[in-house]
């Protein structure tokens, strides 16, 4: 049974996790030949406070850029 793990910052909206889901399972089901009924997909979101890049927050990066 394929289990893919997706983490990423929130902020997608339901309707692009959902094809994510739906492209991901495609690829498995492909590449890996394996049943639709086996994959599982698990998305993991995390607050952009919570992922750091070179020393700082995501956050922190988005306001410099933005700001």
């Amino acid at each position: 049974m394929p289990f893919i793990q997706v983490n990423m910052i929130e902020g997608r909206s339901p309707e692009k996790k959902e094809k994510l889901i739906y492209e991901l399972t495609n690829i498995v089901c492909e590449v890996l030949e394996a049943p639709r009924e086996t994959v599982r997909i698990l998305i993991n979101e995390m607050p952009s406070e919570h992922w750091g890049i070179a020393g700082e927050s995501v956050r922190r990066r988005e306001e410099k850029v933005g700001g």
